[in-house]
């Protein structure tokens, strides 16, 4: 039954609601363990149980919050692609089994690097503060890799690639379309802002919206990346019938690897 008018629209109000609120759950749940650690980082006042959380933490990121992740980043995907219609469990979850393994890979690569520059980023700045500038510069490189999440979250739910390639060209996407990184980064801390005020949304929407966007900002800049790539290739095919030499962007075949 189509409902039409006023009706109609508070029905699709309710069904993008259960929609956001319900993809936001399954990734809250499937987070439990490294959440629960997180928690108790945030509530405790003694400095060990916060260090061993931290390090639980570590741990467990790669093989709960990225699998995850990923599987929102799927539904997320088809909500970008209009495709909405769909279960959002069964595509969850689908999601979830199909990139497992490239996020778990993903994840443990990028927790890794991670702290390995937190540590150095605090050795550099605290206690070798003669070279405090080494210090600024991985700050910003720990930036870079963090907003690159996005694009790498984005890539696993699109592509088949392997995960080396996954990594590679969500570094690349992120330093070649800043603009778009940076709208997700600014959405993002927005939201975060204003789920600190109203904490009941980390529940019903703040997974599911960063992720929306996210996936929307990226799939804008591939689609850019490649519409120029193809335009470059097919300038380069003129060329090398006049006896040019032959230059290519190194991109994912879409056609080939899409999900």
């Amino acid at each position: 039954m189509e409902y039409k008018g006023l009706m109609g629209g508070f029905y699709k109000i309710t069904e993008w609601i259960m929609r956001i609120s319900g993809s936001n759950l399954l990734w809250i749940v499937c987070s439990i363990p490294f959440l629960f650690f997180l928690m108790t980082y945030g509530i405790s006042a003694d400095e060990a149980v916060r260090a061993s959380s931290v390090w639980f933490m570590g741990i467990l990121a790669p093989f709960t919050v990225f699998p995850a992740t990923s599987a929102l980043f799927s539904v997320a995907r088809k909500w970008v692609m209009g495709e909405a219609d769909l279960s959002v469990i069964k595509v969850y979850f689908k999601g979830y089994k199909e990139n497992y393994k490239q996020s778990m890979l993903g994840g443990l690569f990028y927790t890794l690097l991670i702290v390995i520059m937190v540590v150095d980023y605090n050795v550099y700045m605290k206690e070798l503060k003669n070279l405090q500038i080494i210090g600024m510069i991985m700050l910003v490189l720990l930036l870079v890799l963090f907003i690159s999440l996005f694009n790498f979250f984005s890539l696993v739910a699109h592509y088949h690639l392997k995960v080396t390639l996954l990594i590679k060209n969500s570094i690349l996407l992120t330093l070649i379309s800043p603009l778009r990184s940076l709208y997700t980064v600014i959405f993002t801390v927005v939201l975060a802002m204003v789920t600190f005020k109203f904490p009941w949304l980390i529940f019903f929407g703040f997974g599911s919206l960063t992720a929306y966007m996210a996936f929307f900002n990226f799939n804008a800049a591939y689609n850019k990346l490649q519409a120029k790539a193809e335009k470059m290739k097919a300038s380069e095919e003129g060329t090398d019938q006049e006896g040019g030499e032959n230059s290519s962007l190194e991109l994912p075949d879409g056609k080939n690897s899409e999900k």
